[in-house]
């Protein structure tokens, strides 16, 4: 009886084939050491570029696109007359905004003016005062000095009458009325001199009049230079340029200084802050290069370069800070805010907007200025 070839199994009269175990082949056998050897191989440059390079790289998707916006708001009281913005539109520097009802601000405006005016009109009438009075004190003193000679004259004449009086030559009655008529002459000298300080005294009212004019008209352009800033402030401008957003003005309300109108977000300076562990940040140094994912575009990558790191962790910050001081202590782990100067280009920085998610990667192995830690 034959035997049975190889691969085939005699039973029942039938003959079927045994599967042959495709590591036999030898094609087989070199893919396999192939593919084994190729990923040994990516595995070693992988851990090798991860010892070298990976390792270094700090990455965290605690990260937000942020903006230093403005808020608009006004420093008068007044009705909204017009609103030149819409929401979400681009607006530059020193663009009108808002326009606010001047009637208020232009009456004090006006009354300031016509204070300033009172006031002149007030020294001009006072210079003119102190004109008359001189000639004033000229007369008093002309009067005083004619006053002197008539005393001068009655005490010459009591003099006379007195000795003829003590010879018998005239009556005592006519000595004394001449020394009545002495007494009256130096008492006509005495009125005489205070006309003549009263007059003088009236110059120094005037003069003190003018200084007082002169402060009201300070006062009142005081008071115009703050009217014309009221009534200049009744258009808000844009400070900066950006984009309209968080408007809530409407024409015919009435505002309070204060009062938040919109804001302009300045979407061409937008910068990243990421909140890296505090436990990451040890090689970080300024300007270091970072990589940077926005969620919102498919992960698409941008670059950016590290600018400055926060004086204290978040915690530092908080309206309470924590005290560990007491109690149970359980140590968490913080987080330090680090802020990175994006790289965009003008399409990608006209899409980003603040607020977004990335996630950020920061290359602590490239030195930056800072490499020896003086970059903090």
């Amino acid at each position: 009886m034959a035997l049975p070839r190889s691969g085939m199994k005699e039973g029942d009269g039938k003959t079927r084939s045994v599967p042959t175990s495709p590591l036999k082949k030898w094609t087989i056998r070199i893919l396999l050491v192939v593919g084994v050897v190729l990923v040994l191989i990516a595995a070693g440059i992988w851990f090798y570029t991860w010892w070298t390079h990976g390792r270094f790289v700090q990455s965290t998707n605690d990260a937000y696109l942020q903006a230093d916006q403005v808020a608009v708001s006004t420093r008068v009281a007044g009705i909204v007359e017009k609103v030149f913005v819409s929401d979400n539109q681009t607006v530059n520097a020193d663009q009108p905004l808002v326009k606010l009802d001047e009637r208020d601000p232009r009456a004090r405006l006006e009354q300031a003016l016509a204070q300033a005016d009172l006031g002149r009109a007030n020294i001009a009438q006072a210079e003119a005062g102190i004109s008359q009075q001189e000639a004033r004190i000229t007369q008093a003193q002309a009067q005083m000095q004619a006053a002197q000679s008539q005393a001068r004259f009655a005490d010459r004449e009591q003099t006379r009458y007195a000795r003829l009086a003590a010879s018998g030559a005239e009556a005592s009655e006519r000595a004394d009325q001449m020394r009545q008529n002495a007494d009256q002459a130096h008492a006509q000298v005495a009125q005489s001199g205070a006309a003549v300080l009263v007059a003088q005294r009236q110059i120094e009212t005037l003069r003190a009049q003018i200084m007082q004019g002169r402060a009201q008209i300070e006062q009142a352009q005081a008071q115009a230079r703050q009217a014309q800033v009221d009534l200049d402030a009744t258009l808000v401008r844009a400070s900066i340029d950006g984009r309209i957003g968080d408007k809530t003005v409407q024409v015919g309300e009435y505002v309070l200084p204060g009062t938040r109108m919109m804001s302009v977000v300045p979407v061409a300076a937008i910068y990243l802050v990421a909140n890296f562990k505090e436990t990451q940040i040890g090689l970080m140094r300024a300007g270091q290069p970072a990589t940077v994912s926005v969620d919102a575009f498919d992960h698409r990558d941008l670059h950016g370069v590290v600018e400055s790191f926060a004086p204290g962790t978040g915690s530092q910050f908080a309206l309470i800070p924590p005290s560990n001081a007491t109690g149970n202590f359980t140590k968490i782990v913080q987080r330090v805010s680090v802020r990175i100067r994006l790289a965009a280009g003008a399409a990608a920085g006209k899409a980003l907007v603040p607020g977004m998610s990335v996630t950020v990667a920061v290359d602590t192995l490239a030195g930056g200025p800072g490499a020896d830690g003086a970059g903090r």
